[in-house]
């Protein structure tokens, strides 16, 4: 079987970051391995590349570079350029931007950066490569969103991912032209062409842009690191570090059928290129490109459903995180805002394009300019005060008219202020980045800071001897020397203090939806008290009432506060009633339709779920739907659940249990509603009587007492029950046999529910015994055949079946399908608390694996319509590993025994259901495959309980008749 190991993360960054990684971003310090360009060497983002392979190989110890690179896949994300362009983020590098929470998205973290949002994606564009792809190299200025299913990823030495752009966008990036009718071929590479050159070429030739990830065989790679000066056999560079090379202006040059240069080592590599169709590309290179693209994400969702309370109109392109904000803001007067990391007092008065980090705690009166951006920057003992225009490049030697600077020419600039290059000691020939033009002081006065700015600054000897006589440092020394920590320190300190403010608004902030576990960890660790409790009935949404609950019990948890598992208990409690309240609202009256000889006699296929599972589970499929696709099943030539049903004289509610061998009655109301007491026998049965109309909370109240509604009904009540599955089956027996009981119930007592209706009845029931649960187990098996099914987000979870082909359980494949009783038993109640409570707190890690497991179903569908039984095998595999990794109990080591017995043979292998034993739905790798693993089991069973069960695709689904 297949597995999806993550690529192991490598990151180039500024080296002041590196030295300081640890205690600024400890949790990427600890899965990553991080290095920075030797001091003075310019290597390219081919050198470059080649260099941090080489320093991550040393780092590992392992005595072969290329027995290291096969070991397992590289992911080098490039962030250690100066960042002329976004000079704020120089020093930590620009895959630590600070990234404001999407206002549509759940499980987003206050702290999250750009490399926390980019790197899942990369990462499951490696998963999906071929086997042969040993290294992603990756921009680390871009973000790119996959909104669809993920293209097949050929098998080449390069692969490149691209976008369809218009030839004015794509000029300021690589452009690949292809083949039109083939795009995937990739044809000629160029550099940054000009729209005229895109415009002649695309006559003949598709073309998209590089997104900037590409893809590299173990042969690509040994061809980049010979390019770059390495001796393979000496494992050394020649030089000592590597050439300069470049990716982008040399490298990728010679590749493709029609090259513009002509280096026959690289020419012959093989290339493709995946066009990403229905992807999103967002940069984040300069200013400019920052603000728009977080005003595109904060925006790609207009449904106001999923936006709260405040979702009329667009985000604005202002941006204030991890700040005291209290000046005035307006739409249009401050567009392009971005504020982070800072103390803004009222007194200032904000203009646009103005870009504000570092800024100290303050009771300044400060008017900004248009394009003016201030950056405070702390170094060991001073703070340095950085001054630069919106669009500025801080490139261009200072003596050029064209060197601009804070918008206007940096020569005007001294010109307006009494100043000359002599007189500050620089060289005209000093290029802008190098230049010692900010200042370092204890502290700083507005007036100065206004001087500084100002497009026409006051007349100021005293500011302009501070200027001159003030140590200034140039952007680059910032860059190397910023006190990271102390950065860190003042944004962690000023995110907690907005913790409560936020809280405090509930719906009309985005608080709720955020990674909760994760906030909870900051406000635990803040002197915060937690806000007033929310209620149900004040809310717009009421499920925010549940992740409030869940939130207080994890931060009370987290406080060593003993009261948090009644804060948890309660949000379980909250999620129960909202299903089960629309049940007690709309009551009904059970009234016996049988006649005195008859017996209602109801029976049910079990399910196997292929993909899909969990996404049925509340809360998450009540915020997202839920899509499932499963087969109902006969075992063994019959349906396992049966039950049956007749009227009695004695009134009373009489259940018995087939295969356990036990009887209880039930002669009152009380009795009924012990339900979800522990220790209660037949909880299941009693909360189907409930929920059927046998108890008040159910019926309206119309009768005073149980033996005077039996009365009315003309006598009690006896059912009986067979489950022929071991308990812990996987194959969601106690959710089937509710359905069962609740069908026939329906038919005795006239109720007329449809299968719609007993699934859904179903649904409330578990959560009525308290041991949750979702939809997907009796839907699997009430409804017939081979399905996907789905819900969308909403309390009344509606399943839209769509039935599926069931020739691979009927036809040959079926000869490669084998379903096996582990003989192990685990309970579904305990996993699901763990994992209920993960949705509840919008764990970003458990909510993402959510998404995965539900697209899995929704491919493993494709993969039947098309009748492609390899790609059913792959998601069935797929789905496995997501299982896996959503509860790491689902595997245990006695299961994972049973496979690596037989697993030459294996192809795809899952427990059902929730997993942790029960059976096990096996595909081999051919017919003969299949009989080997079945004599291999029977000749060596793990344990005296395991066996192999024969099962068929039911046509009928739950049948309910009468004698």
């Amino acid at each position: 079987m297949k597995s999806y190991p993550s690529f192991d993360l490598l990151l180039s960054l500024p080296p002041n970051m590196c030295g300081q990684l640890p205690d600024c971003e400890p949790g990427v310090a600890a899965r990553s391995f991080a290095t920075f360009d030797p001091p003075g060497r310019q290597l390219g983002s081919g050198g470059g590349t080649a260099y941090v392979l080489e320093q991550a190989w040393r780092e590992s110890g392992t005595e072969s570079f290329s027995g290291w690179l096969l070991e397992n896949g590289k992911l080098i994300m490039h962030g250690g350029g100066e960042s002329r362009r976004l000079p704020p983020y120089a020093a930590p590098g620009k895959l630590f931007i600070p990234m404001p929470v999407y206002r549509w998205a759940l499980g987003q973290r206050l702290d999250q950066t750009l490399l926390d949002l980019a790197e899942p994606t990369l990462q499951s564009m490696a998963k999906a490569a071929s086997a042969n792809a040993r290294v992603m190299v990756a921009s680390g200025d871009v973000l790119v969103r996959l909104e669809g299913e993920l293209p097949p990823i050929p098998d080449a030495d390069v692969v490149f991912f691209g976008l369809w752009v218009t030839p004015e966008e794509a000029q300021n990036f690589g452009v690949m032209f292809c083949d039109p009718a083939t795009p995937e071929k990739l044809v000629t590479f160029l550099q940054k062409p000009t729209p005229d050159t895109i415009r002649a070429k695309s006559r003949d030739s598709a073309f998209l842009i590089d997104v900037g990830i590409w893809l590299l065989s173990e042969r690509a790679v040994d061809c980049l690191m010979k390019k770059s000066g390495w001796d393979a056999q000496k494992q050394a560079f020649a030089h000592g570090v590597p050439d300069t090379y470049d990716l982008y202006g040399s490298w990728a040059l010679n590749l493709g059928a029609d090259p513009v240069e002509n280096d026959p080592e690289v020419g012959a590599l093989t290339t493709a290129v995946v066009p990403l169709p229905d992807a999103g590309f967002y940069h984040f290179g300069t200013c400019g490109d920052m603000l728009q693209s977080l005003y595109e994400l904060q925006n790609l969702v207009s449904d106001q459903t999923k936006l709260g309370a405040v979702s009329m109109l667009a985000q604005p392109r202002q941006f204030v995180q991890n700040c005291v904000f209290e000046a005035p803001l307006r739409r249009q007067a401050n567009d392009s805002l971005w504020v982070e990391n800072s103390h803004i007092p009222a007194t200032w008065k904000i203009a646009s394009e103005n870009i504000l980090t570092g800024v100290p705690k303050n009771e300044w009166t400060l008017e900004l300019e248009d394009s003016v951006c201030l950056d405070f920057v702390d170094l060991e003992a001073k703070t340095a005060l950085r001054v630069y225009g919106y669009s500025d490049a801080f490139r261009g030697e200072l003596g050029n008219p064209a060197t601009k600077w804070i918008n206007r020419p940096f020569g005007r600039w001294l010109e307006q202020r009494g100043l000359s290059l002599d007189e500050a000691g620089i060289d005209p020939s000093t290029d802008l980045q190098v230049a010692p033009l900010f200042p370092v002081l204890d502290a700083f006065d507005p007036a100065f800071v206004k001087w500084m700015f100002a497009a026409e600054p006051e007349a100021s000897d005293q500011w302009k001897r501070l200027w001159l006589e003030t140590e200034r440092k140039s952007a680059r020394q910032l860059g190397q020397q910023a006190n990271l920590r102390k950065m860190y320190e003042r944004r962690n300190a000023l995110r907690k203090d907005a913790l409560p403010v936020m809280a405090n608004h509930a719906e009309r902030s985005v608080f709720y939806k955020l990674d909760l576990e994760a906030t909870s960890a900051l406000y635990a660790d803040s002197p915060h008290e937690l806000p007033a409790l929310l209620e149900v009935e004040s809310l717009r949404n009421p499920l925010i009432a549940l992740h409030d609950r869940m939130f207080r019990a994890a931060v009370r948890r987290r406080r060593g506060d003993d009261q948090w598992a009644l804060r948890e208990t309660e949000a379980f409690r909250v999620l129960r009633d909202l299903i089960v309240d629309r049940y007690k609202q709309n009551p009904v009256e059970p009234r016996c339709t049988l006649l005195a000889d008859q017996i209602v006699w109801g029976r049910c296929p079990v399910r196997l779920d292929f993909a899909g599972g969990w996404s049925d589970t509340p809360p998450y499929s009540l915020e997202h739907g839920g899509s499932v696709l499963n087969i109902a099943v006969e075992l063994n030539g019959q349906p396992p659940i049966q039950v049956f049903a007749r009227r009695t004289e004695e009134l009373v509610l009489s259940i018995r249990s087939i295969d356990l061998g036990l009887v209880e009655q039930l002669n009152g109301y009380e009795d009924v509603r012990a339900y979800d007491k522990l220790g209660s026998g037949f909880a299941l049965a009693r909360a189907a009587f409930a929920i059927s109309g046998f108890h008040p909370d159910f019926n309206g109240g119309i009768y005073e007492t149980l033996d005077e509604q039996l009365q009315a009904m003309g006598g009690g009540v006896e059912i009986s029950m067979l489950a022929a599955i071991p308990k812990g089956s996987g194959l969601g027996t106690s959710s089937i046999l509710a359905a069962t009981l609740l069908g026939v119930l329906s038919d005795l007592s006239g109720l007329k529910w449809d299968k719609v209706e007993i699934a859904q009845r179903t649904l409330a029931l578990e959560q009525m015994l308290t041991s949750g649960g979702g939809w997907q187990d009796q839907v699997g098996g009430v409804f017939p055949g081979i399905k996907l099914v789905r819900t969308v987000p909403g309390l009344e979870q509606l399943p839209i079946v769509r039935w599926l082909p069931g020739h691979f359980f009927q036809g040959p494949a079926k000869a490669r399908m084998l379903l096996y009783y582990t003989g192990i038993t685990r309970v579904a109640h305990d996993i699901l608390g763990e994992i209920v409570r993960g949705i509840f707190l919008n764990s970003g890690s458990r909510l993402e694996t959510l998404h995965d497991i539900a697209r899995a179903a929704e491919f493993c569908h494709d993969a039947i319509q098309r009748d492609d039984f390899e790609a059913f095998v792959e998601t069935v595999n797929r789905s496995w590993q997501l299982n896996r990794r959503l509860d790491s109990g689902t595997n245990p080591a006695a299961v994972q025994e049973i496979l690596d017995f037989v697993a030459d043979d294996l192809a795809a292998a899952k427990l059902l259901g929730a997993g942790g034993g029960g059976y096990l739905f096996m595909i081999a790798n051919d017919a003969d495959a299949a009989i080997r693993i079945r004599e291999q089991l029977e000749t060596n069973p793990p344990n005296a309980g395991a066996r192999f069960v024969e099962f068929a695709l039911s046509e009928t689904g739950l049948q309910v008749t009468r004698s």
